[in-house]
């Protein structure tokens, strides 16, 4: 089945090209079934990139998906056009009367500053406590993640002495979670952050599960309250071209920070390849099917 996006959005074209099957509200409106509604959180600096990874995961599964996108109304993006925003986003005052299947909250290049530092605050823990009511399971990443640990669990985030940038291997901790159900037992994901959390805070919250982690990039995938919230520091949605280009920004700011194990021979000149997508792919499935589609209400009360 598809996923429902706005008939504009430009990354429709990028999906069409992969061979995404999309549809519009027009298409839509035909089909006699109850979709999934899905919120985004979008608090990612280049918008339309991290809707373009994002959809194009939740659009690969059997289940019709309609998408919402929401913006921040105490931070003004400076790297997506106001026309862009105004035309596909809305604000949390226009949509905390509704109910929504699952969500996701993105991450942002804020890890640095202290939580409460962060100018949107507030605004992004009112969100977080509204979900607990308002939403049958949401999808924290990265930043977002760490910004969940710390708000729902108390779990604090402290700076790493190096960037965790790269693709590393991965193992299962939890053999039983659904979430993770056909994962193979060592797989590979990509990182990218300044900070990390306290694996003792996280090991001594009884209501925090630790699903899979890696050696050298720590804690990955969390659940909590039968998966009402999921917490995953690293990036399974990026393009194979992604750490690519945060390395190529970050020389601009005199930062040589080689992602590891991602560029053929540790060789930036040469192009590097994706070798994460089908787990990024389950992973997105079985959290639509198993946390959102299996336990939400058919009808909201």
């Amino acid at each position: 089945m598809p996923i429902k996006i706005p008939k504009l959005l430009p990354a429709r074209e990028i999906l069409e090209r992969e061979n995404i099957f999309v549809m519009d509200e027009d298409r839509a409106i035909t089909q006699d079934i109850r979709p999934l509604n899905i919120l985004i959180l979008n608090l990612m600096p280049e918008k339309e990139k991290t809707e373009a990874h994002l959809l194009r995961l939740l659009g690969n599964t059997p289940l019709q998906v309609n998408i919402s996108f929401l913006k921040t109304a105490s931070h003004e993006s400076k790297n997506t056009s106001s026309l862009h925003l105004d035309q596909f986003y809305t604000t949390f005052a226009e949509i905390k009367h509704r109910k929504f299947d699952g969500m996701i909250i993105t991450g942002a290049p804020i890890e640095l500053l202290a939580f409460e530092e962060v100018d949107y605050w507030k605004e992004l823990t009112n969100i977080m406590d509204w979900t607990k009511d308002n939403v049958t399971s949401t999808l924290h990443i990265c930043w977002g993640a760490q910004a969940a640990l710390y708000h729902h669990f108390n779990i604090t985030k402290y700076e790493l002495p190096k960037k965790c940038t790269g693709v590393f291997w991965h193992h299962i901790d939890d053999q039983s979670e659904k979430l993770l159900r056909g994962f193979d037992d060592v797989y590979l994901a990509p990182h990218s952050r300044n900070t990390d959390i306290f694996i003792e805070q996280l090991q001594a919250n009884p209501t925090v599960k630790l699903l899979s982690s890696s050696e050298e990039a720590g804690p990955f995938i969390m659940s909590a309250n039968n998966g009402k919230q999921i917490m995953i520091t690293g990036h399974l949605e990026y393009d194979a071209s992604t750490l690519a280009e945060e390395y190529r920004r970050d020389l601009e700011k005199g930062l040589n920070i080689l992602p590891l194990h991602y560029f053929p021979n540790d060789d930036p000149s040469k192009s590097p390849t994706n070798k994460w997508r089908s787990h990024a792919h389950l992973l997105f499935s079985n959290w639509l099917n198993y946390y959102v589609y299996q336990e939400t209400p058919f009808e909201w009360d």
